[in-house]
């Protein structure tokens, strides 16, 4: 029996890597977001998938959370002399991984496939599964019309306010295959402290995967990405203000309803443990330190092992 974990970007790899440091890679596997992928300068670039990959082979920028530690940036400011687009940042290093990906896939391979290749090159073990091997693409509507996700999340920086999302493409995609086997004889599901609306809901969102989760026997729990009604990383608590909900770790545990055993709260919203619809636990979840992220990782465990029960 393992463990699933769903994962977005930043904060859901910081989770991440806690888990890995207490489960082997047969006790747990990384379910991660793809709403997120884009084709930019004819390149297939995933950004949680990566954001996660780097963070599990040890070579995330640790200032940023995103891209290579050991980065440089020749090959952008050749761009920006050409006149080309650079508002999405890539690295020379980074740039490899894209365009082995993008070769990789236009050879006939899936996205699975691809990324188990990358894991295997980058020395990781554990398992790292894109929520689907279909095309799924995240839309942002906005007063003033649609944007594409990457658009409003890197090139906007999340200035517009948004009235709503759209996942094209969830309908008809289907669930990567390596999540209904790991949910035959699953121990626990965790929600990593992701955007509710932009990490998780993509994978929700795909076609059987909600009621994959909650018809699977192992209780399910969500760590709040919302800590004392802010955001930890991110535009969460700016976007619940524009969709006009509460900004609060409750109004997390609310937005995932009925698929919730479990609800994990940080111990600076501790007034609301056994307020919440759902069972809830109180534990340190602001991820600063590698030992932090271990921490709540065991904490998080710990809270599904006590709901199998």
């Amino acid at each position: 029996m393992s463990y699933l974990a769903l994962t977005g970007g930043i904060g859901g790899a910081k989770l991440a890597l806690g888990l890995a440091h207490v489960l082997g890679p047969t006790e747990v596997a990384f379910v991660v977001n793809t709403g997120d992928d884009f084709e930019h300068l004819g390149l297939h670039i995933s950004p949680d998938l990566d954001t996660l990959t780097y963070t599990l082979a040890g070579r995330s920028n640790a200032d940023t959370g995103w891209g290579r530690g050991d980065e440089s940036w020749h090959f952008m400011a050749a761009l920006e002399e050409l006149g080309g687009e650079t508002w999405f940042q890539l690295g020379d290093r980074d740039l490899a991984l894209h365009v082995e990906r993008t070769r990789m896939l236009a050879a006939g391979a899936t996205l699975t496939e691809v990324t188990r290749h990358v894991c295997a090159a980058l020395g990781i073990a554990h398992r790292i599964l894109p929520m689907s091997d279909d095309p799924v693409r995240t839309i942002v509507h906005t007063p003033d019309g649609v944007l594409s996700f990457q658009h409003y999340f890197v090139r906007d920086r999340c200035r517009p306010a948004v009235t709503g999302f759209d996942f094209q493409g969830a309908g008809e995609a289907a669930p990567n295959p390596g999540i209904l086997k790991v949910l035959e004889d699953c121990r626990g599901i965790l929600i990593c402290p992701s955007n509710p609306f932009v990490s998780v809901d993509p994978i929700l969102a795909v076609s059987g995967m909600r009621a994959a989760l909650e018809t699977c026997s192992a209780p399910v729990v969500a760590v709040s990405p919302i800590v004392g009604d802010r955001a930890i990383k991110g535009p969460t608590a700016k976007m619940m203000r524009e969709l006009d909900v509460p900004s609060t770790a409750r109004q997390v545990a609310l937005h995932y309803g009925d698929l919730l055993d479990g609800f994990l709260l940080d111990e600076q919203d501790a007034a609301q443990h056994g307020t919440l619809p759902v069972a809830t636990a109180v534990a340190q979840s602001v991820m600063v330190s590698l030992e932090d992220r271990i921490a709540l990782a065991r904490a998080a465990v710990a809270f599904l092992d006590d709901l199998g029960r």
